[in-house]
This record gives C-alpha cells, structure tokens and sequence, in this order.
C-alpha cells in the first residue's frame, strides 16, 4: 500500500486531538465569561456558574456528588493529590500503603518519594503474566498500618483491566481508603464510583478528547485529604489556586460526549483492535501480545517483538506515516526496559522491543491494513541489524 498522505496517528493512550464540540463549549470562557470564579460580582458569579455545572456533569458521570469532585491541573496531580493527601492525613494511625508495580510513574514515583523522604512504607504487589493484580494478593498484604490502597483501573502500556470493584470490596471492609488512576479508562469504562466502590478516582481530560491541563479528583465523602497545593481556599480546601474554569468546562464537555457514545464507540475499535493484533501476530514471527487478551481497553494493541528496540520501531513506522508508541509517553527515552513489562515476566532484552499501538475515534479499517502492510517490513530490517536476533 501507498503511504497515505496525512500521517495515520495510532497514539490515542497518550493523548487525543481536542474535540471541536470541547472547543465550543469553551471559547465563551476565555472572551466573553472570563471572571474569575471567586469574584463576587457578576462577571465573576457567570464564571462560577459554568465552572459548577461543569462540576455538576462530572458528578452525574460518576454517580457523586458535586461536593465530591475536586478540578486539578492533570491527571498526574490528581494522582498526587490522592496518594500524598490520604497518606499525610492519616499518618497519625498508620504509613502502610499497597500499590502495583505497574502503576503510572504518577502514583509510583509519589509512593516512592513517600518511602524514602516521609518514612511510609510501601508494599509492590505482584501481577501475573498478564499484568493482572489478584485481589487475595491485596486482603493477605493489608495490616492494621495499612492507610490507602491504589490500584490503577486499566494499565497505561498493555491496556490491561484490573479488577477493581473487587478491590474496593476488600478495602471497604477493612475500612482502608481505595484510590485508582482511572486516567486511561475515562473515555472506556465505567466510571460510576457507586459501582466501582472506590474512595478516591483520578481523570484526565487530554486522554477523551478534551484539552491538556485539566484533570480531576473524586473524593468520597468523609475521606481524610491533606492539600498539597496551599494558598485560597478553592475546591473547598482542597486544591488552591484560581480555578481554570474554560478547561473545566472541556474536561465534563468532552466526559459527556465520551461516555454518552462509549458503548458504539467501543465496538467499534474492539474490532479494528482485534484486526490488527490478529494481523500483527499472523505476519510476523516471534511477536507476543501483551497485556490480558480480554480484559484490556478496546483500543489496546500492545506487543513486544524479539531481537529489536521499540524506539527503532516508532521511528521506522513515523517514517512510514503511522504515529505510535514505544510504551507510556512518560517514559519514552528511558533506558531501561518498561517495569510493566518486566513485572510481567517478560525478560529485559524482550521487553526492549515493545510496541504500543492505541486507536481513536479517526481510525479506520484502512488504517489498520496499512499499518499491517508495513510494519513487518520494518521489523525484518530491524532484525537483520540486529546482532540479538538470531533467525531459527
């Protein structure tokens, strides 16, 4: 096949093109309803009005209420706003927490900071090959210490799906606050908190077709939440600083379009996903899916191919007009290989060779076949460069 003549972009899990419907419904933000939410006066009460019932649609999506629903700055200080406020507020009965290994760097590098500067302690529960935590895991590792568990709705690289309401189950009945990164599941899963029985749930507009620079925090009421960010008192205490009202009102736009469409939308790209890792692991020798061949996000195709590296591989499929990743966008150019991966037991030097292809809302099925017709092209020339791989 010809290489089309706009780029096909295939990088939909680290970040998505803005919705024009988001634009829309945030341009009158910017010019016309600019006040600043805390103002009194009626410039200021029409820009709290728009940034309330942004707060209202966010709640209505998740089954909370408005009280409940904190705007952040991203999906990474929502994260940090979870994993550091519980922990400094509850530091007084106890500095155990539970996570996974395949955490985004968000919550992993918080917990991290917590361990060596603050004196928390931190326990790194297993996955299996799939990358799948096991709830028993997390009820045997829970002590009377034990002060928030954080386990990640769906995984950033593989796609995988926890199983995260049965989590919640355990954790409400020991009575310890549960927290999950629900950054890469906003436009994807169900997102009602009612359901899921969590505590505490981070969002990210950029990954659902909204703008970059917003996020949001679920609370439950009467969790314990130490600010992080202090001056005012915005977010009722628990997030200072002047409110982006526009991206507020993109973030809860771009929500409501994503959940009111997911179950068609997600139809739909579970086959084009189905399509290519079908076609990827037919047409190119020693090739591993990654990440649960089920439960995993319907836009997910995740692989790691043996002898070559994964940057090789984005850069060659760039050349050949196709957008991708080598695994979480936050980690690109690290020279490790990727700990999800590792944590899943596939070795170093076959983890180097990850491939993360996500789809969006502007992929088609002749997308798909292109990329098919040249990717293993691009591995086979990887590979006969490659002193690692040895054909059989």
């Amino acid at each position: 096949m010809e290489k089309p003549e706009c780029s096909i972009y295939m990088d939909h899990a680290s970040t998505t093109a803005v919705d024009p419907r988001v634009v829309d419904a945030m341009l009158p933000y910017f010019t016309r309803k600019y006040g600043n939410s805390s103002s009194i006066h009626s410039v200021g009460r029409e820009a709290a009005g728009g940034l309330e019932e942004a707060r209202r649609t966010v709640a209505d999506i998740l089954g909370a209420e408005p009280e409940e629903i904190v705007f952040t700055g991203c999906g990474s200080e929502s994260d940090n706003l979870a994993i550091r406020g519980v922990a400094f507020a509850s530091r007084g009965s106890g500095n155990h927490i539970i996570t996974s290994p395949i955490e985004h760097h968000a919550v992993g590098h918080t917990c991290v900071q917590l361990e060596k500067e603050f004196g928390f302690e931190v326990t790194y529960l297993p996955v299996d090959r799939y990358g799948v935590v096991d709830p028993e895991d997390v009820a045997r590792t829970i002590t009377d210490r034990t002060v928030l568990i954080s386990i990640m709705y769906a995984n950033n690289e593989v796609g995988t799906i926890e199983p995260v309401a049965e989590i919640a189950r355990i954790a409400r009945s020991r009575g310890i606050p549960f927290h999950t990164d629900a950054v890469q599941a906003g436009g994807a899963l169900d997102l009602d908190v009612r359901r899921l029985g969590v505590d505490l749930l981070s969002l990210s507009a950029h990954k659902f077709y909204g703008p970059k620079g917003v996020g949001v925090l679920y609370v439950r009421q009467g969790t314990s939440l130490m600010p992080v960010q202090t001056g005012g008192g915005h977010e009722r205490n628990r997030r200072a600083g002047t409110e982006n009202v526009p991206y507020a009102v993109g973030l809860a736009t771009a929500l409501r379009l994503a959940q009111k469409h997911r179950t068609e939308k997600n139809q739909r790209l579970a086959a084009l996903r189905d399509r290519l890792v079908e076609g990827v692991l037919s047409t190119i020798p020693d090739t591993e899916l990654t990440g649960h061949p089920t439960e995993r996000l319907p836009n997910n195709a995740s692989f790691v191919f043996e002898g070559v590296e994964g940057e090789s591989i984005v850069l060659g499929l760039d050349l050949a007009g196709v957008a991708a990743s080598s695994g979480s966008a936050c980690t690109t150019g690290e020279e490790r290989a990727s700990q999800v991966l590792t944590s899943m037991g596939i070795p170093p030097e076959i983890a180097h060779g990850s491939l993360r292809l996500t789809l969006g809302s502007e992929n088609s099925e002749e997308d798909v076949d292109y990329v098919l017709s040249v990717l293993p092209g691009i591995i086979e020339r990887l590979r006969r460069m490659s002193p690692l791989y040895q054909v059989a």
